[in-house]
């Protein structure tokens, strides 16, 4: 009976950076989607209106602690890169809310993961959960210059609640996988 080890990609694989190549893609997608994305009124809650987009922003917060596992510091280019893919798609103003709103969140991040030592489902969670108002609320700022009623209440909201609704369930994730 033989048993099959499984094969770690090579570091020159793109298997190898799948998590990086995500959040590169994912910045600009999500960035340019606040640019078009309408916003959605929650029944008899009129004043409750968000664009639906900042429910899945909590992805990108998540998927930069798996791209950073993967690169380490080497995150800010993959950042860089993205902002530069935002620029070139959804314009210089856009670019530099996102630009703000990424820089402060890594700050806290990358404090999170390089002078804790808490497992990477408590890292994930807090870093998130520091990470997620301060992020929002700069980018949602910035945006309001760009198009208007994005820095409201509901917007905040929704997003803030978003990134850690997908915190949760990685940090949920990670757990199951490590008490294994």
């Amino acid at each position: 009976m033989s048993t099959y080890a499984k094969k770690e990609p090579s570091k020159t694989s793109l298997r190898y950076f799948k998590y990086t190549l995500i959040y590169i893609l994912l910045i600009p997608f999500i960035n340019w989607s606040f640019t078009w994305a309408p916003m959605v009124e929650l029944p008899g809650l009129v004043a409750w209106a968000f664009n639906p987009v900042t429910i899945v922003t909590g992805l990108v917060l998540v998927v930069r602690d798996f791209a950073q596992r993967e690169i380490g510091h080497e995150v800010l280019i993959a950042m860089a890169i993205a902002l530069f893919l935002t620029y070139v798609t959804s314009g210089g103003a856009l670019a530099l809310a996102s630009g703000a709103a990424f820089l402060i969140s890594e700050l806290v991040d990358w404090a999170m993961f390089t002078f804790t030592k808490y497992k990477l489902s408590t890292r994930v969670l807090l870093s998130s959960a520091i990470a997620a108002p301060i992020d929002t609320t700069a980018f949602l700022y910035g945006a309001s210059f760009i198009r208007d009623a994005q820095f409201t209440v509901p917007n905040v909201v929704m997003s803030v609640g978003g990134k850690m609704f997908g915190a949760v369930i990685i940090w949920w994730l990670i757990r199951q996988r490590m008490e294994r």
